[in-house]
């Protein structure tokens, strides 16, 4: 082993043990959701803002909460409703008669992890304010550019069920999120640890465990993880296998898929890999890295077709397949 790899190697080591402590802090909370939780931290070593998508109950707010109060950072959650305006979001100017000037009142956004909850019921000016921060991380208030904290993260939940008085997301902003999280119902076991847990007044005490500045050791880290050149081609196939079915021998979902997935979801596949290569301990990327958060990349990205709604498909569906033809290196 050379001795770049070898130091990376212990600075894996090292921060690994950090993780799980942010992990064990997380549990004393959170039971069960141990892929929600991964995903969650994957978003914020990776530095990219995540879309939470389950039905009301299952500890969403809880969990980027828990995760919040374990990292040292600040954390604002905002009620996405129809009648909020981008100033409710980001903040406003506010005049001061006995100075005779302007004073800017920053809104929640100025916060280090940002909870979006039920996005999809704020209207497009407010979509259209958090798009800028989302992308630029820094928002405009009156003629000043203001920068966001960092780590800024933005954690989105949308329920699937109830659509009553939703807007549906624009394609551009969709595009901005790194994953797509889709949390299920726990199992027997963990509902009935939930509900010990749970239905009592006291609540277990989350203490800081991890500073913004390990946060953002780990992401130097994780950028330093080696990367093939065949498993960046396998990527590469991978997202154009949703864009030109036909091209590798998937001809069946040439009528299914609208749009496939755009450049984004390459350079997110890479450095989500990356960080799920780091969070197993290891210093390189494996195509199974790939195949384990392509979904949670893909998911948004591609638009289906009225052919394969009618057919009742997913897209987890179609990419289950696209992954399942394109050839491993």
């Amino acid at each position: 082993m050379s001795p770049i790899a070898e130091e990376l190697t212990t600075q894996i080591e090292a921060l690994s043990g950090r993780l799980q402590l942010l992990r064990d802090e997380v549990g004393k909370v959170i039971v069960g959701q141990s892929y929600m939780v991964d995903r969650l931290l994957m978003g914020l070593i990776a530095d990219g803002h995540i879309l939470i998508e389950g039905i009301p109950g299952l500890a969403k707010t809880t969990a980027v909460k828990t995760v919040a109060q374990a990292i040292d950072t600040r954390f604002s959650r905002l009620q996405f409703t129809p009648d909020l305006l981008p100033a409710d979001l980001i903040g406003t100017e506010i005049y001061r008669p006995q100075e005779t000037d302007f004073v800017v009142k920053k809104g929640p956004i100025f916060a280090n992890l940002v909870l979006a909850d039920e996005i999809n019921r704020a209207p497009a000016k407010v979509q259209s304010a958090l798009l800028e921060a989302m992308q630029e991380r820094q928002v405009t208030i009156g003629d000043t550019t203001h920068p966001l904290p960092d780590p800024f993260l933005v954690l989105a939940t949308q329920n699937p069920i109830e659509q009553e008085g939703t807007y549906p997301l624009p394609e551009a902003q969709v595009d901005r999120f790194m994953l797509k999280l889709r949390v299920g119902y726990p199992d027997k076991p963990q509902e009935k640890e939930i509900m010990r847990r749970m239905a009592q007044r006291h609540r277990p005490n989350v203490e800081p465990v991890v500073t913004p500045a390990e946060i953002r050791e780990m992401r130097e880290v994780a950028d330093s993880i080696y990367l093939d050149p065949k498993v960046e081609d396998y990527i590469i196939d991978v997202v154009f296998a949703s864009r030109e079915p036909a091209v590798h021998k998937l001809e069946r979902l040439e009528n299914l898929i609208e749009y496939g997935a755009s450049p984004r979801a390459s350079i997110y596949l890479a450095q989500v890999a990356k960080v799920q290569a780091f969070m197993t301990g290891r210093g390189y990327v494996t195509p199974q890295d790939v195949k384990t958060v392509g979904p949670d990349v893909l998911r948004h990205r591609i638009l289906l077709s009225y052919e394969a709604e009618a057919q009742d498909l997913t897209s987890d569906d179609l990419i289950a397949e696209i992954f399942n033809t394109v050839d491993v290196p």
